[in-house]
């Protein structure tokens, strides 16, 4: 069973998405709750300076940390050119190396390091079922998660445990896909995107910031930790159980050729590739979700005065 009690945690990529909701959760917890930032850390703000571009990081701040959550990294939502992958890359790999080094070196290290990876892990597999000990796929993304895992090297070998999480397609209203589809969905122009057989293997915001705090609290857990809903759905069930949510219809379909012609590799990648992941290792440790069905997911996240987390 996970370890109960309060923790001093620091988080980078706290601004984000998952990781303002990840800090909220645990600081309604009681836990104490440090961000890294770029700038200059403001004073009593519990903030850690640190410019991973510069390779520049505070290590007297994380000393006495229990556990450090790395989440940061640049947006992949932009058509991939080759300097935005080179920025992709760089603000993972780089910034998770000079993080997992820092801690490494400390004198009080932390007991847990978890740092988000991506199912992207697997590249396009069909209709397979993929578990965390499934090979990883070829392509970009693949590439990208085999690398951003391995800089988490150093503080695995200085025996900090480490949890990889393999985040799916996170759904929330205020960022990400979900956000994205709303407007079209809301006017009843969403449709099927591609041939609509292709997998999309998600998780419920709320349901993800309590993996990120399972991972931080269970000793049973470490390695690569698929961070999904045990429902994964193809697309065309995705959009026909969003638009019933919504009440609108799903007529217009959005064929691959434009989804390549408009978005070009990064659109191929993250809509028209298929991966059917199973949260395996979550499921083994015990993890329960609240909402493991995709229509109650978006049902929570869609309902009139809801927050997230």
């Amino acid at each position: 069973m996970p370890e109960q009690g309060i923790l001093r945690v620091a988080i980078a990529g706290a601004s984000g998405l998952v990781g303002s909701a990840l800090a909220e959760f645990l600081r309604q917890g009681g836990n104490e709750v440090l961000t890294l930032v770029r700038r200059p850390p403001r004073p009593d703000a519990h903030e850690i300076g640190w410019d991973p571009a510069a390779g520049r990081i505070d290590a007297n701040a994380l000393e006495g940390l229990d556990a450090v959550v790395h989440l940061g990294g640049r947006s992949i939502f932009a058509r991939w050119t080759a300097r935005r992958k080179a920025e992709i890359h760089a603000s993972r790999i780089d910034s998770t190396a000079l993080l997992s080094t820092g801690l490494a070196g400390l004198a009080q290290r932390p007991r847990v390091f978890v740092c988000a990876s991506a199912i992207g892990y697997y590249g396009h597999r069909g209709d397979e079922e993929l578990t965390e000990d499934s090979p990883p796929g070829a392509g970009f993304l693949p590439e990208l998660c085999q690398a951003w895992e391995a800089a988490c090297q150093p503080a695995r070998q200085a025996g900090i445990r480490v949890v990889n999480l393999r985040l799916g397609l996170v759904i929330s209203r205020h960022g990400g896909a979900l956000r994205a589809m709303l407007p079209a969905f809301g006017f009843g122009l969403g449709g099927v995107v591609g041939n609509g057989r292709q997998y999309w293997s998600w998780i419920l915001l709320d349901d993800l910031v309590r993996v990120v705090d399972f991972a931080l609290r269970s000793e049973a857990l470490c390695g690569p930790v698929n961070a999904v809903a045990p429902t994964p759905v193809t697309c065309r069930q995705f959009t026909r159980t969003l638009a019933r949510v919504v009440r609108r219809p799903a007529l217009v379909p959005l064929p691959g050729l434009v989804v390549r012609a408009l978005l070009g590799e990064m659109g191929r990648a993250l809509l028209l590739t298929s991966a059917r992941v199973r949260p395996g290792r979550l499921q083994a440790a015990g993890f329960t979700f609240q909402y493991p069905e995709l229509e109650a997911a978006l049902r929570r996240e869609l309902a009139p005065g809801t927050r997230s987390a």
